[in-house]
């Protein structure tokens, strides 16, 4: 080989290995590119994720915040503030200067009476009772004839709500939802044919307060009241009792006593109940079971706490039961009262004719007695049936219907 193709071949080789080198480089330079950049771009990438993690968790946190809110059924789709899950029964005008009534802020309770233009005279005598602004006045007419009510002072300021024939407990369960009432400290569900002389409710509800009565009833002035049980009837020397004594008899009543009718126990004819109470009771009352026989022995159970001491008679405020028997009475004119476009002043000659005569009066009421006794043993059934059934729901009397009251 000559010297001249051994320079050029050197000289080759050379370039060879200057352009291989540069190669290698470049190469270098990409890869590290590439790294550093794989580099920052997972950190970013991780603290991505970091981030949509505590978005992802916070999200969780807010979404599990709102679903543990208690929503009304129904009221979901809603904004929380917009939903109004109660209401009252205080009327309002059709136009006010101020959105507030005045009174809108004081505590009230609320009277509520089954009633039949017979007993009006009765009727507006316990109405003018309760007519101030601590009370609000809802009567149910049983009979059907409202427009007669309308010359007492007092008729356009009341509720009044008309079913034919229905009796106090079929109104109640419709009507007095605890949801409608519950703006009501104080539930007075009351007969028609109660004298209430000697009773004031204002200085009644003061002394229940005090007493912690959260189910309570005026004693009945023994003198002058048909009294159906002893522990109703009113003691002279005494504010309020518990409990009474029957020493006599199959169902003895003593110091160690501790369920109904002995102690815990109320009347049907006039119970008083707390709004919490009430908001029980409420739920115990039957649909079908109109005459409600058998609840009151079951009233204890929505006392709130222990029977024995929340559940009394007041006998400092008392009243006079008359026992008027009216359930199962037609009004002499019942069929103009629904029928509209007739009115009260008998223009119709064949109007007596519909009248009943005095056996029919006796029958009718014989057989309202009978429909109350068979819905008692009904209700007893349900009871058990249901305390049988419920294996999360505690007695916390453990006491059945037939066992002894001792």
């Amino acid at each position: 080989m000559s010297e001249v193709d051994f320079a050029g071949s050197a000289l080759s080789d050379s370039k060879s290995r200057s352009c291989l080198c540069s190669l290698f480089i470049v190469a270098s330079l990409i890869c590290g590119a590439y790294f550093t950049s794989s580099v920052f771009t997972s950190n970013e990438y991780k603290e991505r994720v970091s981030r949509w993690g505590v978005i992802s968790l916070m999200q969780n946190a807010e979404s599990n915040k709102c679903k543990e809110q208690c929503r009304a059924p129904g009221s979901e789709a809603l904004p929380k503030g917009i939903v109004v899950t109660t209401s009252n029964l205080g009327m309002r005008p059709l136009w006010s200067d101020t959105m507030e009534n005045a009174n809108s802020k004081q505590s009230k309770s609320l009277l509520a009476i089954a009633v039949g233009i017979k007993q009006k005279e009765i009727v507006d005598k316990i109405v003018k009772k309760f007519s101030s602004n601590y009370f609000v006045v809802m009567l149910f007419h049983y009979d059907g004839i409202v427009d007669e009510w309308n010359d007492l002072e007092w008729s356009n300021q009341v509720i009044h709500v008309s079913a034919v024939n229905q009796t106090k407990w079929w109104f109640a369960k419709r009507f007095l939802h605890p949801d409608i009432v519950a703006e009501y400290k104080y539930l007075f569900l009351w007969d028609e044919d109660l004298g209430v002389e000697h009773f004031n409710p204002r200085r009644y509800l003061t002394i229940v307060e005090d007493e912690g009565l959260e189910i309570s009833q005026p004693a009945l002035d023994p003198s002058r009241s048909e009294v159906h049980h002893q522990i109703t009837a009113r003691r002279s020397k005494s504010r309020v009792h518990r409990r009474m004594y029957k020493f006599k008899g199959s169902r003895r009543c003593d110091d160690y006593s501790t369920a109904p009718p002995c102690i815990g126990w109320v009347e049907m004819m006039a119970p008083v109940f707390s709004r919490a109470a009430w908001r029980c009771a409420w739920y115990m009352i039957q649909n079908d079971l109109i005459h409600a026989w058998g609840l009151d022995t079951q009233l204890g159970y929505c006392g709130q706490g222990d029977r024995m001491k929340n559940v009394g008679v007041v006998d400092a405020e008392y009243i006079v039961h008359h026992g008027l028997p009216t359930l199962g009475f037609k009004v002499e004119n019942e069929f103009n009262a629904t029928q509209p476009g007739i009115t009260q002043s008998g223009q119709y000659s064949n109007s007596e004719a519909t009248a009943p005569s005095e056996s029919q009066k006796v029958a009718n009421r014989l057989e309202v007695r009978k429909q109350s006794f068979i819905e008692m043993q009904i209700f007893r059934k349900r009871w058990e049936k249901a305390v049988n059934e419920d294996k999360c729901w505690v007695d916390p009397f453990k006491q059945s219907f037939n066992q002894s009251t001792h």
